[in-house]
């Protein structure tokens, strides 16, 4: 009930906010950016908005309210934190309310239930039921057992670990809980806020599911009404989300040519498309060739397994949303002042023209050297976006990135530049508190890197890996940037500023996380892509029609058969996930008897029981830390020494050196390929404290009385083999 209630304080939260910063957000979606009428729901933007205005800036307070409480004392600080916020919260919310309403703002009804288009309502449902699909198809749970899909549950592992770290123990300072006893290079506040939706009482699984259902099916509505308000038209807003859903490329198309080609020669000619289809039916895997495809990099795969990625994809949307009106007014600005000046010069030579080089000129003048050029509309809009956006840079840091990416173009033709400049100010500096509070030294490291994941990191090579990953998307871009006009031929640019960022950057060690500045990229482009497709097919005659309904089918088969594999790879029925169970002895004991500060030596986990209670694992999967930014070798190296320990006294200087609390000896210890695990000493060196199976955890603040040296041991082998020589001479 109380995880519910501090949903709700998020979207009442936003609500109050945004009412008093974003000016007639009622009428926002009456026209298009050009100035044409149009009927859109105003719920399809104030929604999304209000939760992640509310989400971000309660999580952020709820975060460093727990942090003073832990400064304090407090033994339960995010528990005291609550008890602070809530209440905070809704006194404040209440208190604007009323402020909103002695000023007659207060527009909910107007916001929500203004006579919603049926096309609008019949989308929203759909992409909310979509959404609760997909997050529920791959994490579940049912009569005690936490269910996570095959496809997820190696994103999971530190997305539950850091869940778990909050809701069953106090990770203040925050640290990463497959990296512990350093700083926290991820961005993890999305996982913060779920593990407080599960302490105040929501179950695990809606509070995971809950909240990534809902900025998800978000992310679907601002794309509907991005659409919308650039072209007018709701099928390009329907088309455009089919394609964000399923992605373009020729993948399933490759996959089909395979087993006919390899079978061409064997069989039939008849049989050859029988033998595709079985091919076809049978797979359980990701399709697709470029590298790392067959993780499901590039499709709805990553939605369900990076939970936080959506929430910053709706934060990237709403700047975009808020801050195109100033491009389009100097648009229209400039073609006046450039109309007036021919007009001027027309009275003395009715057939002047300005060259276009001149109007090129001109319009570099007006828009410059103007006072609307550079003033901002409204001061508090701007701040409140700059809010949002740094709030959103430890919810996701990439979309914080790409998005600025985009303004950055968007605002050299644009009116009120200081609106652009403000909201980047003020993400900066929101980013740089927080990497400076959080992280030691910096994990972005920009360096040049053409070519991303291109075999061949060539113009040419990176061209045949854009074909072969997105298809036909491309040749649609062109003619659809060939069709637009001006204006929009910028946006659409504007749009691609992520991609050529992935392509031309490495901002981490792992160039692989480049990909979601790609996704970002196609998200934002299947708007000109559907504008194209819309375009034609209003074309006179039936082949234009006939090729507009090819090209939706061509560009979103390998989408839609990657749905389908997500729906295989995660088909509980037949036992596809991996179980956790609520009443696992290992999950509750470190869940009861542990706490954030408590550093668990193991081997290298993923997921498994000891994540799920929020253990904070030494060294878990070496991929989670690399990539994140830590020192995984140094760590490597320190496990090897600490589990083949020759002697007591080597390995209670190493524990007490890597502030080990807990020493795992299991089945995964015994049997891993990177160490030779020295049990004899563990054993003689710490006291056993839990014992499950073939799992015991030993306590390295508990020394025994009786400590190993390899000396005593080597002169009682020396003895036993000196006894059986004197034996083996008196048999003689």
């Amino acid at each position: 009930m109380l995880g519910i209630l501090y949903i709700l304080l998020n979207f009442f939260t936003g609500f109050v906010i945004c009412s008093l910063c974003i000016p007639r957000l009622d009428s926002f979606t009456r026209k298009t950016y050009s100035g044409e009428k149009i009927s859109l729901s105003p719920a399809l933007v104030s929604l999304p908005l209000w939760y992640i205005t509310g989400a971000f800036l309660m999580t952020w307070v709820t975060y460093f309210t727990a942090y003073l409480a832990m400064l304090c004392g407090s033994g339960n600080p995010l528990v005291d934190a609550n008890i602070v916020v809530m209440p905070l919260f809704a006194l404040l919310d209440m208190g604007g309310a009323f402020l909103l309403k002695r000023r007659k703002k207060l527009r909910w009804t107007r916001l929500l239930w203004s006579n919603p288009p049926t096309g609008d309502i019949v989308f929203a449902v759909l992409t909310f039921l979509f959404a609760a699909f997909l997050m529920w198809w791959t994490f579940s749970y049912n009569n005690g057992v936490y269910r996570v899909g095959v496809s997820v549950f190696s994103d999971f592992a530190p997305h539950l670990g850091m869940i778990r770290s909050f809701s069953k123990g106090n990770n203040f300072p925050t640290s990463y809980s497959h990296f512990a006893g350093e700083d926290i290079k991820y961005h993890f506040l999305f996982q913060f806020m779920v593990g407080n939706l599960e302490l105040l009482g929501m179950r695990l699984d809606w509070a995971f599911n809950l909240p990534s259902v809902i900025t998800f099916a978000g992310a679907f509505c601002l794309l509907y009404v991005l659409a919308v308000k650039l072209t007018g038209r709701k099928s390009v807003a329907w088309i455009s989300a089919a394609f964000f859903a399923f992605r373009s490329s020729d993948a399933v198309f490759d996959f089909l040519s395979k087993p006919a080609s390899k079978l061409v020669n064997t069989i039939e000619p008849e049989k050859l498309g029988d033998a595709a289809w079985k091919a076809l039916l049978e797979n359980e895997n990701f399709v697709g060739t470029t590298t790392h495809e067959d993780w499901g990099l590039w499709n709805l795969n990553v939605y369900c397994n990076q939970r936080h990625l959506a929430i910053g994809l709706c934060a990237l949307l709403c700047m975009i949303l808020f801050l195109l009106p100033t491009l389009f007014s100097a648009v229209k600005r400039v073609r006046a002042c450039i109309a007036e000046t021919e007009a001027k010069f027309e009275r003395d030579d009715p057939e002047f023209r300005l060259l276009y080089m001149e109007r090129v000129a001109y319009a570099i003048r007006y828009s410059l050297c103007s006072l609307e050029g550079w003033l901002p509309r409204k001061w508090a809009q701007p701040i409140l976006l700059g809010c949002i956006l740094g709030m959103c840079s430890f919810f996701n840091g990439a979309c914080v990135i790409g998005c600025l990416c985009v303004l950055f173009l968007l605002a050299i033709v644009s009116d009120h530049r200081i609106e652009y400049a403000l909201t980047a100010a003020i993400t900066i500096a929101f980013t740089l508190f927080a990497t400076n509070f959080f992280i030691n030294g910096s994990v972005v490291s920009p360096k040049y890197y053409f070519g991303f994941l291109s075999e061949i990191r060539t113009g040419p090579g990176a061209w045949e890996y854009i074909m072969t990953l997105c298809g036909i998307l491309p040749i649609v871009l062109l003619a659809a940037f060939l069709l637009s006009d001006g204006t929009r031929k910028w946006i659409w640019v504007s749009f691609t500023a992520p991609f050529i960022l992935a392509f031309t950057t490495s901002l981490t060690v792992d160039i692989t996380v480049n990909h979601k500045y790609i996704m970002m990229s196609l998200m934002l482009l299947t708007i000109p892509a559907a504008y194209f497709i819309v375009w034609l097919y209003e074309r006179v005659g039936a082949w234009p029609k006939l090729v507009a309904v090819f090209l939706i089918f061509v560009m979103t088969a390998t989408g839609l058969y990657d749905l389908r594999t997500v729906i295989r790879k995660n088909d509980i029925k037949q036992g596809r996930f991996l179980s956790m169970r609520v009443d696992d002895p290992i999950t509750n004991w470190v869940a009861d008897n542990t706490t954030s500060q408590d550093i668990f030596l193991s081997s290298y986990y993923s997921l498994n029981n000891f994540v799920m209670g929020g253990a904070m694992l030494y060294y878990g999967w070496p991929y989670y830390a690399w990539s994140a930014g830590y020192d995984t070798e140094t760590r490597q190296k320190n496990v090897k020494e600490m589990y083949e320990a020759e002697s007591s006294a080597e390995l209670l200087e190493l524990c007490i050196k890597n502030d080990i609390r807990y020493i795992v000896v299991d089945r995964d210890a015994r049997e891993s390929k990177e160490f030779d695990i020295n049990e004899i000493v563990i054993t003689r060196t710490f006291e056993k404290v839990f014992e499950s199976g073939e799992t015991a955890i030993y306590d390295t603040t508990k020394v025994t009385k009786t400590p190993y040296f390899p000396s005593e041991e080597e002169d009682d082998t020396e003895e036993d083999d000196t006894a059986e020589d004197d034996d083996a001479e008196m048999k003689n």
